[in-house]
């Protein structure tokens, strides 16, 4: 990974210490020293007063931070730089509250913030999986148990979700992982979304719920039975897939507290990106990758708060 290294907060606002040193920086991440026009990447792009671009074929004006998480944006860059690194560098994430503290902005930017860096951390939940790969579904809610009687949804016990969102997870050992809010926890939903990221040539290995019993006749299906208390036989297990739920529950619980549906799948792919460039050297590598990769992905406030 090409960049600047720096190995903690302190050191990365010694190094951005001003705009002008952050656009600079944020122009060699994206376009390694060869602008592209965001208009029309096939065209000429001439270089203008100050941090200005002008594409030929179209005749607009742009620069780093057009079309971009940062686009129109009224927040130094310095201060989304410090997002940027607290996120994804907090194994668990960072609330917005604590956020708005850490860089001196109010609780609602602050959110909006972490909405647009979220935004851009599907691009590690994209993965193709192959070889040895694990499966398996989650709920993300509060339990009934926990809640005000008033609260109480009936008949919500077991694999019922009426108050819970259900979430599908893949993981290829040694490897990546893909986590996708799905529809319910039947063969109807998940089995598409096995086939889109699955390789046919894997060995999946799942545990005996029945949603996963026509995937059996594409892949070579291995299962343990969590309902007779069997959790591991042999190479057959899911405890790596189930790690992962561990930590996105607790970190949900721990810092957001509360998730709405609509948002969930924002929340799980930041712990995705964080899961998949757990091997990076460095946390300096981690935020270089996610600026070589915030093009065409502006977030509006009003699509994120739409219904």
């Amino acid at each position: 990974m090409f960049g600047l290294h720096f190995n903690s907060l302190i050191e990365l606002v010694r190094t951005f210490s001003d705009e002008q040193t952050c656009i600079l920086y944020l122009e060699e991440m994206r376009w390694n020293g060869n602008p592209i026009s965001p208009f029309d990447p096939a065209s000429k792009v001439y270089k203008c007063a100050g941090n200005k671009y002008k594409c030929k074929n179209t005749g607009l004006y742009f620069n780093a931070k057009t079309n971009t998480l940062f686009d129109n944006t009224k927040i130094e860059l310095q201060k989304w730089f410090m997002g940027i690194w607290l996120v994804c560098s907090h194994k668990k994430g960072i609330s917005s509250h604590q956020l708005a503290k850490d860089i001196d902005v109010t609780q609602k930017t602050a959110w909006f913030m972490l909405q647009r860096i979220r935004n851009c951390f599907d691009i590690e939940n994209n993965s193709e999986l192959e070889n040895e790969v694990e499966a398996d579904e989650t709920f993300i809610g509060g339990k009934n148990k926990n809640r005000h009687a008033s609260k109480k949804v009936e008949n919500s016990q077991g694999r019922s979700f009426k108050d819970k969102t259900p979430v599908l997870g893949m993981v290829e050992r040694k490897g990546k992982l893909v986590a996708k809010v799905v529809k319910s926890t039947s063969s109807e939903h998940l089995t598409p979304e096995l086939v889109k990221v699955i390789k046919d040539t894997a060995t999946l290995y799942t545990d005996e719920w029945y949603g996963y019993n026509q995937i059996g006749k594409i892949y070579n299906r291995l299962y343990v039975k969590h309902n007779d208390n069997q959790f591991v036989d042999g190479k057959i297990y899911t405890n790596t897939i189930e790690g992962f739920w561990s930590l996105l529950k607790r970190g949900i619980v721990g810092i957001y507290h509360f998730v709405s549906r609509k948002h969930l799948q924002y929340y799980i792919d930041e712990f995705v990106f964080r899961y998949n460039t757990r091997t990076f050297e460095s946390e300096s590598s981690r935020f270089n990758h996610f600026l070589c990769n915030v093009g065409n992905k502006r977030l509006k406030y009003h699509v994120l708060i739409a219904d």
